[in-house]
């Protein structure tokens, strides 16, 4: 039985015991809202692997995106970036493997990872289909449910499918005339294929057929925006709000057969407009939790872009949003390196944590509470180990002892903290 199916019949999984210790909810709520779709738990039936869930009054959580391209193509490195990941507090990683062999690489990180792993199946479908060559529209029906019905027999928890990129979505995109047309990569695919072959997107024909593979291994489908904006001048337009529609009665479709959903959102958005998308979303897809991709609230800080995330990130959360899919500082520039997965992970976790203190998620504020407990007895030793990035912040102590070991080089003698003792003990 799917998780779905446990709740629509009142029965609790072993899944379901563990969410509810581990996140501070009540059964009967985390049974209550998984039924309606507000919270899903993601883990596939067939695999063994600490479940994650993602929704309504829950700890904000984080992704981080692996995998190989036609460049650089190395499972070492990969399996290096899953470690970085997890040590770092990812809750899932997404393989987006597009170069190399690519089930070998998918198959040794189902192997090595303690977290869900979600996959975009689109990308073994086309990569196998046009051989390198980019000749997408050789894809054929087959070989998407192919890569479906192979990834999920080999464990993968979750997957992103483009199902909202319709021949009427593309009819709205020549419309608009974005600056930036398509920049999700597997919608790029699909309307390549559409424009091609002069037909519908299969994975929304056929998406009665995606359900019965879901259901089947209890795989979560993440619908994935492919007419997320790429530039904040094209953010909250017609593409993208028509899609969310689709995509909103899609999610409701798959409840219905007792498949778990999530959706995916943009993307980059101005600031203003993140609180708006986050509420459309809600009110579009029936309060479906939301995965967004940053958000990013500035075009112009390539290097950067994992803070521009994480400021985006927040927000999103605090205003609704369930998931954040981490952003490196490599983002548009190369493929992310290990120090650059950790930095992803480590900025997405302090915004999902920021934004879960906002929203009162229980536990949330305790973690800082015994920050300042160990800053106001200046115990460095235990401030060092309830950071965040334990390693960074032990490095940094000790690169600069003081003399006095009682306080940090920043202010020496003249610590506060340590002169306020004097008067307020």
């Amino acid at each position: 039985m799917t998780q779905l199916e446990f709740a629509k019949l009142n029965k609790v999984s072993p899944e379901m015991r563990y969410i509810a210790k581990h996140e501070g909810i009540s059964l009967g709520a985390l049974k209550s809202r998984i039924k309606d779709g507000r919270i899903v738990i993601i883990k596939n039936s067939k695999r063994n692997v600490r479940p994650c869930a993602v929704g309504e009054g829950l700890r904000t959580k984080v992704n981080a995106n692996l995998g190989t391209s036609q460049d650089k193509a190395q499972l070492k490195t990969e399996l290096k970036k899953l470690r970085v990941a997890i040590d770092c507090g990812a809750d899932t990683v997404m393989d987006l493997s597009t170069g190399g062999d690519i089930k070998k690489i998918l198959s040794a990180i189902l192997r090595n990872s303690t977290v869900p792993v979600g996959t975009v199946p689109i990308y073994q479908a086309a990569v196998k289909s046009c051989n390198g060559k980019d000749r997408f529209s050789r894809m054929r029906k087959g070989d998407i449910m192919e890569a479906l019905e192979e990834q999920a027999a080999l464990g993968v928890d979750f997957f992103t499918v483009h199902c909202g990129v319709t021949q009427d979505t593309l009819t709205r995109l020549r419309r608009k005339k974005r600056l930036m047309h398509i920049v999700s990569r597997g919608g790029a695919i699909l309307a390549e294929w559409m424009i091609s072959n002069k037909k519908e997107n299969p994975m929304y024909e056929y998406f009665d057929d995606i359900l019965k593979i879901a259901k089947k291994y209890d795989v979560t489908l993440s619908l994935g925006d492919g007419m997320r904006p790429g530039s904040l001048v094209d953010a909250t337009d017609r593409p993208q709000i028509q899609e969310l529609i689709i995509l909103g009665e899609l999610a409701e479709r798959a409840r219905k057969h007792s498949v778990q959903v999530i959706i995916e959102g943009p993307g980059h958005i101005p600031i203003d407009q993140i609180e708006s998308n986050v509420l459309i979303e809600k009110r579009m897809c029936n309060n479906a939790p939301f995965y967004v991709l940053g958000p990013l609230v500035t075009d112009v800080a390539p290097g950067y872009d994992h803070i521009v995330g994480a400021i985006g990130g927040a927000m999103a959360a605090f205003y609704g949003a369930d998931f954040l899919c981490y952003v490196t500082p490599s983002e548009h520039l190369r493929i992310p390196d290990v120090a650059d997965v950790k930095n992803g992970v480590i900025a997405s976790r302090i915004a999902a944590h920021a934004a879960d203190i906002a929203k009162r998620v229980p536990g949330a504020l305790d973690w800082d509470r015994e920050m300042s407990r160990a800053r106001s007895k200046r115990d460095w030793d235990a401030q060092i180990k309830k950071s965040i990035d334990p390693v960074k912040s032990g490095s940094y102590r000790r690169s600069s002892l003081p003399k006095n070991k009682g306080v940090c080089t920043m202010c020496s003698s003249y610590c506060s903290i340590k002169i306020s003792e004097r008067r307020f003990k």
